[in-house]
């Protein structure tokens, strides 16, 4: 019975003999020079490394990214990768080797070439569309054909990420001294995913060797549990499933976050620089960080924050006019808000702008319950005072996938709080010089911080 894999390879074949008439090795060799970006320095780091990919469709999920440019989606990659992939399989992924040189135009990152290389022909095209480094599959070569391409990889200077899916796979890898493994958590004869496999493998890697987790990554809680195993990741499907390409790539490396409490221009741009994807403005009367819709107007146009609107116990009719004026993300209640409120206010709400609830923390955390609520705010229980609750109580929720946590979140607590299994932290007095106005410099600092795992 033959496997997708089996079939991807038995097409490659027959691309490359009709590849090599097009353009000869013969001219691909004398066309070509060495590699100057530095594929294995730009990986080995003190801090969890990505290889962010361009790719536009893919054998499990067909085509994933309709507008697929890759100018504008390395130029938003190249903020926060270490490395670029470029899918180059035409038939399976809809990829061109051109696309590998476009990428490399676009940044001085080293560029990954995958694709299933099996002849020393791909590696030399590679180079000639100005590729840094290849993918070389243990599941589809033997240790001969292994050396073969290592060599001419070597000779132009390219590195090599070698992918493995079994025990074997890395028994072979560490034989024929890879020095970067990446393990592919996916069954490339069925497509299914398996997390486990990254743990399981990852621990019988020497320490001296470079791991990737490759495959099935979709969210910061997982980076976050799993980069305890690995030195990084190499991540594609998920961020180009995503309209919003910034968004998706800060949700994903840095988490969910916000800021809350916005009340100038210059500190919204700040923060929007430093990959935070939410930023808090405050319509709550008796708060000293309260904003005008006017003011609000002004200083969040073309700054492309998703904007959050926090209330309480406002009068429907003025949260949905604000909303709809300030083309608002979600509106955060933060009152008394009971069902019958939120049925309202849903029914009335534009359907693309999500309601939020904050929760007060005492003794105990409520019930998440609230039907049409997408996300919940745990906060202290007087909220907006910088104090934390007491965060062993969280440790005993299961399923954070829909909680940011607030109250008392510095610069000095943060990875603490992340780590709990949250899916953002929502920054406000601890980070201000003064009640709504943000202190640049732990602003500018927070990137490195969130980043740091």
């Amino acid at each position: 019975m033959k496997t997708i894999l089996n079939n991807i390879i038995i097409n490659k074949l027959n691309w490359i003999s009709n590849y090599k008439k097009k353009i000869p090795l013969n001219f691909l060799k004398l066309n070509i020079k060495k590699s100057k970006r530095f594929f294995y320095k730009s990986l080995k780091k003190n801090y969890t490394v990505f290889i962010l990919e361009c790719k536009k469709a893919s054998p499990s999920k067909g085509i994933i990214r309709e507008n697929f440019n890759i100018s504008k989606i390395v130029s938003i990659y190249k903020k926060y990768a270490n490395v670029i992939s470029v899918i180059t399989d035409e038939k399976y992924f809809c990829g061109n080797f051109k696309f590998l040189l476009e990428a490399s135009k676009n940044t001085n990152l080293p560029i990954l070439c995958k694709d299933f290389i099996i002849d020393e022909y791909q590696i030399y095209l590679a180079r000639y569309y100005k590729a840094d480094a290849i993918l070389l599959m243990l599941s589809i070569l033997n240790n001969k054909q292994y050396r073969k391409l290592e060599l001419i990889a070597k000779k132009l200077n390219m590195g090599i990420l070698t992918e493995i899916l079994t025990e074997n796979d890395l028994k072979r890898a560490i034989n024929l001294k890879a020095k970067i493994i990446g393990i592919n958590n996916r069954n490339l004869n069925n497509l299914n995913i398996d997390l486990e496999r990254t743990k399981k493998l990852s621990i019988k890697i020497p320490k001296n060797i470079i791991i990737i987790s490759e495959s099935g990554i979709n969210n910061n809680i997982q980076i976050r549990k799993i980069s305890k195993y690995v030195n990084g990741f190499l991540i594609g499907s998920t961020l180009m499933s995503e309209k919003d390409l910034n968004f998706s790539v800060c949700k994903l490396l840095l988490g969910e976050n916000k800021i809350c409490g916005l009340t100038c221009r210059k500190d919204i741009k700040i923060v929007y620089k430093n990959g935070i994807i939410y930023g808090g403005l405050i319509f709550i009367k008796n708060s000293i960080r309260k904003i005008n819709v006017k003011k609000a107007f002004n200083i969040i146009s073309n700054i492309h924050l998703k904007y959050i609107g926090v209330f309480k116990n406002k009068n429907i009719k003025n949260i949905i006019k604000i909303s709809e004026y300030l083309q608002l993300y979600a509106i955060q209640l933060h009152g008394d808000e009971n069902q019958n409120y939120i049925n309202i206010l849903r029914k009335l709400l534009p359907k693309k702008i999500q309601i939020w609830k904050a929760l007060k923390i005492f003794k105990k955390i409520p019930k998440r319950k609230f039907k049409y609520v997408e996300k919940y705010i745990f906060d202290n229980k007087n909220g907006g005072t910088g104090k934390k609750f007491n965060w062993n109580l969280i440790k005993k929720e299961f399923n954070l996938n829909n909680v940011i946590l607030a109250g008392g979140i510095n610069i000095k607590n943060c990875i603490e709080a992340i780590n709990l299994g949250v899916i953002g932290l929502d920054f406000n007095s601890s980070i201000e010089i003064k009640p709504g106005f943000k202190n640049k410099k732990i602003l500018n600092s927070l990137f490195n911080i969130l980043r740091n795992y």
